[in-house]
């Protein structure tokens, strides 16, 4: 037998080329395929986001209106608070919410810390390097 490679079998170096030209049309396809689904997705993200805004508006709206309940409420027909004092009462609970809400934003944002151990780990390394260099 003989090592020479036949006419019909294909050498090493045509058997890497052609392993490599299918390797790169993959990898082209698999890039064609993650654009194609990203954009699918993001035209979906897109449209939820939009939906997203479409109903945070609506709430606001919402709470508008349940706003001007309350005021109505509290008025009842003339029976009981005058409308202006029905006004001012809803906008005090509206206030004293922000307040609140304030309250508890501000106590959870100074709680809020540094990375300490990684800024220690890194002053620590830091410091181990300068001990090892030359000067």
């Amino acid at each position: 037998m003989s090592d020479l490679p036949q006419p019909d079998e294909p050498t090493i170096g045509r058997l890497v080329h052609d392993a490599s030209r299918d390797i790169s049309a993959l990898v082209k396809k698999e890039i064609e395929l993650a654009k194609s689904e990203l954009k699918v997705s993001f035209q979906a993200g897109g449209t939820g986001i939009g939906l997203f805004a479409v109903a945070a508006f609506l709430v606001l709206l919402s709470i508008v209106m349940f706003s001007f309940f309350l005021a109505y409420l509290i008025h009842w027909n003339g029976d009981g608070l005058a409308l202006q004092w029905a006004y001012l009462i809803v906008f005090g609970f509206y206030v004293l919410v922000a307040v609140i809400l304030a309250l508890l934003g501000v106590r959870s944002v100074k709680r809020v810390r540094g990375p300490e151990r990684a800024i220690a780990q890194a002053q620590e390394a830091k410091a181990a390097i300068g001990r090892r260099s030359p000067r």
